[in-house]
């Protein structure tokens, strides 16, 4: 289960605590369906949907991947690729798994000839992401990678190694997969992309991988039932009503941290699902992300000594999955033989307690995560906690948390653009 710990916050409340009140009158409004998007809220019961639904052709269609090459080229971009990507990193890739490639989600090339390098000579399979199939990014992606299977296999296996993932009903891909035969899963219509991470969307890259996504949706049945205790004790009220609380109080940028390299991708999605959600009508904080140890002797600086407008959601694992024990050297040359034998995760914790205590004190109110493990199940718990959380923090802020009329505005502007070439 998740911890949250505020102690590192109320220094900074003042008079006023968090608003449990309406932190509850969110989660009230959230349950009954009565908010701006909530024809968006599908993602709430999105777990038992999956197991009772596409499940079991995930997990079959995983199969066929890993039976087919070594590569699985997802193809897609924002809430189409972050989540499957973030557990991806988090957890790796598992012996029995394909190794993944994403593509579509920019427009360098450079990057696009580095993957297509990168995939070299070997046997792989595409899988692209997209509810309308005419985004820009992915669309152009998928025709680069579409273009080199008919080259490798020809256009009949090829079009056996394309698994889309869209709209059950319409749109160009759907269209496409229609007549070429394509496999397709469902972006469910209820489920923006950002929360769409527990469909097939994230789940059948996550398969492909070895990763073990049955327990994945296991375990996010079980937190969203833990989750949606109604009193100040669930960690999603304290989390939420605490940001609202910090940014009522004038802090307007928030950092999520984490003491794991392989944590990056993870506050990637962190940043999307946060940004598209409560960026809107001049309100929200802006997500950004560190990696501690290595940005606290970059970042570090700013965040201690710079302006007090910022706060810390620090995020750890209480069960790190492996130790590592400084070794010992006879002449002691470096004069630190006196932490030989100890492991480096317990050196670490006691870097975090140090960093936590520097930056309050130095006027950065801090909040804590605490996730049981880096596992499938830790994955899962985070995603329900901090979907959940979010959902509650745009509504206490007032806005819909389930809508992105911004993003229209620059894809308006570059095909009008585009169409001068016409």
């Amino acid at each position: 289960m998740i911890k949250v710990d505020l102690s590192g916050a109320a220094p900074f409340w003042g008079g006023e605590g968090p608003d449990y009140g309406a932190a509850a009158a969110a989660h009230r409004t959230l349950s009954e369906g009565s908010g701006a998007g909530s024809d968006f809220t599908g993602w709430l019961t999105l777990p038992r949907r999956m197991k009772d639904g596409e499940l079991p052709r995930v997990l079959e269609t995983a199969r066929r991947i890993r039976e087919s090459g070594e590569a699985l080229v997802v193809v897609g971009i924002g809430g189409s690729y972050l989540g499957a990507r973030a557990a991806y990193e988090l957890l790796g890739r598992q012996k029995d798994g394909v190794e993944l490639i994403f593509a579509g989600n920019g427009l360098s090339a450079d990057y696009l000839n580095a993957m297509i390098e990168r995939l070299g000579e070997r046997d792989f399979c595409v899988n692209v992401i997209s509810k309308s199939g005419t985004t820009l990014e992915p669309a152009l992606g998928f025709r680069v990678f579409r273009s080199l299977l008919e080259k490798k296999y020809g256009p009949e296996e090829a079009d056996r190694r394309i698994f889309a993932t869209t709209d059950r009903a319409r749109g160009a891909l759907k269209s496409s997969a229609g007549i070429h035969g394509w496999p397709t899963f469902v972006v469910p219509d209820d489920v923006g992309g950002r929360y769409s991470v527990l469909s097939a969307v994230g789940l059948l890259p996550m398969a492909a991988a070895g990763l073990d996504v049955e327990a994945v949706i296991e375990s996010a049945i079980a937190a969203f039932a833990a989750l949606d205790r109604r009193d100040e004790s669930n960690p999603c009220w304290q989390y939420a009503a605490a940001r609202q609380r910090l940014f009522r109080l004038g802090k307007k940028i928030e950092i999520l941290a984490c003491y794991e390299p392989s944590f990056r991708m993870m506050a990637e999605w962190w940043k999307q699902l946060y940004g598209e959600s409560e960026g809107k009508n001049g309100l929200g904080l802006f997500p950004a992300s560190v990696e501690y140890n290595a940005d606290l002797h970059s970042m570090g600086q700013y965040v201690q000594d710079g302006p007090r407008h910022l706060i810390e959601t620090v995020l750890r694992f209480k069960n790190p999955r492996r130790g590592y024990a400084v070794p010992s050297f006879a002449d002691d040359s470096d004069g630190l033989n006196y932490v030989a034998g100890h492991d480096f995760n317990e050196i670490a914790a006691i870097a975090a307690e140090a960093v936590k205590d520097a930056h309050v004190a130095g006027g950065v109110p801090n909040i804590g995560i605490e996730v049981e493990r880096c596992d499938e199940r830790g994955f899962a718990g985070m995603v329900c906690f901090f979907e959940l959380a979010c959902a509650l923090s745009g509504y206490m802020q007032g806005v819909n948390p389930f809508d992105q009329p911004g993003v229209e505005a620059y894809k308006k502007n570059m095909f009008r653009m585009l169409g001068d070439w016409k």
